[in-house]
């Protein structure tokens, strides 16, 4: 099982507080928002004298909600083709393990949420990456890339969108060339859409349930968990039309024998929230991506293009080390009595070398503290560079016009 690079460095951090050092936490993607009353209020309503077992599919309440909310989206689905799951991680190991033998591989767009690893860890099966690339806003590599990596134990893809770590949201035509291509090769499409609400400056995402004739191959992983900011309810959902993966999964569901069933009832309390409700989140979000976009790029050597979904991003910075400067920022450095916590990109590929000079950064801060966070990164880069000696090696800073250049085709 491989560490997590989003929380292996939580020692640092815990000695830093007792240091006195107050850590803004850009590592990992908990939201600072409230969760909607609507949802809160309903543990104090909950008097039932026994806290059961539930379904193994999902209480029906719950499932209805399920239904009713993609209904919204305009995509219609049956009885036995949702499953409670505990959190989208469980939804994404069941959808593995539901399309693979041990052994087998899937295809995943590098780099990608890190606990991708460890689900195919428990899965016994190999991740194949295809690299991405910040240059190109993390967008779909050519499709000579895919075909180069597909053998004869691969079994499905695996892609996340709005994406999670690098904040894109793949176009139409890029999923039409996903589905070709698992059409072509006779694979699963799994797909993880936990941020689909989470999209900025018009753009809509698509749901891989809608891309036409792949209706027998896709599986979805959801949760709750972003959407409505109710992380540690670990509630999610699986979600595919295909009969043979459905019933794989349910008797996966069966083995652990249910999902929270405190937490289905308390999530009913969503279908209370309307539109404003998701606009306000989204205005916030995309206010804060604002701010870190400017603050950042305008740091010598720091290199992103701008985000477009989710509330993530990974930044190029001038650093050979980013595992190194994480650590250091923590055990090492302070500014005004604070530091940041960020993800070193590394554990967000499969290909060994990529990343080291790439971190992760999610803003789930107020901008306020964004702000300071931004400062903190700039004096901290500049006292790194300096501490290991780094003033030597061009900064590569790229242009203004390099930064804000608009992807091809999009």
């Amino acid at each position: 099982m491989p560490a997590s690079p989003i929380r292996r460095l939580a020692p640092h951090a815990d000695e830093a507080k007792r240091r006195g050092v107050r850590v803004l936490h850009l590592n990992i993607g908990q939201p600072d928002l409230p969760t909607p009353r609507e949802i809160a209020d309903r543990l104090g309503e909950i008097r039932d004298r026994v806290l059961c077992y539930t379904p193994s599919t999902g209480t029906p309440e719950f499932l209805a909600s399920v239904r009713a909310y993609y209904e919204k989206q305009q995509i219609p689905l049956g009885d036995a083709q949702v499953l409670a799951t505990t959190g989208g991680s469980e939804a994404l190991l069941f959808a593995l393990m539901a399309t693979c033998d041990p052994g087998d591989e899937v295809v995943v767009i590098e780099p990608f949420y890190t606990n991708y690893s460890a689900f195919a860890a428990m899965a016994g099966i190999r991740l194949v990456p295809v690299t991405s690339r910040g240059r190109d806003g993390f967008h779909l590599p050519p499709m000579h890339l895919w075909e180069a990596v597909v053998g004869e134990r691969t079994r499905a893809v695996l892609i996340c969108n709005p994406n999670n770590p690098t904040g894109t949201v793949y176009t139409q035509e890029e999923l039409s060339e996903v589905a070709g291509f698992c059409r072509r090769h006779d694979l699963f499409l799994i797909s993880d859409e936990v941020y689909r609400e989470f999209a900025y400056d018009d753009r809509k995402p698509i749901s891989a349930l809608e891309l036409e004739g792949m209706e027998d191959r896709v599986i979805v992983a959801d949760s709750l968990s972003k959407r409505y900011n109710v992380c540690g309810i670990r509630l999610g959902m699986l979600i595919t039309r295909n009969p043979a993966a459905a019933e794989a999964a349910l008797r996966m569901a069966q083995g652990r024998l249910s999902a929270p069933g405190i937490a289905q009832q308390i999530a009913l309390g969503a279908g209370d929230l309307d539109q404003a409700y998701f606009d306000e989140v989204v205005a916030e979000y995309r206010q804060r991506r604002d701010v870190l976009f400017e603050g950042l790029t305008a740091i010598p050597g720091v290199f992103l293009l701008q985000p477009e979904g989710a509330f993530y991003f990974i930044a190029r910075l001038p650093v050979l080390d980013s595992d190194d400067f994480a650590a250091w920022l923590l055990s090492e450095f302070s500014f005004d009595g604070e530091t940041v916590m960020v993800a070193p990109a590394t554990g967000f590929y499969a290909t060994p070398g990529l990343g080291r000079n790439e971190i992760r950064i999610a803003y789930v801060l107020e901008t306020e503290a964004l702000r300071r966070a931004i400062r903190i990164l700039a004096e901290g880069l500049a006292a790194y560079r300096s501490a290991r000696g780094l003033e030597s090696i061009p900064l590569d800073e790229p242009s203004e016009k390099h930064r804000r250049a608009k992807v091809p085709g999009m």
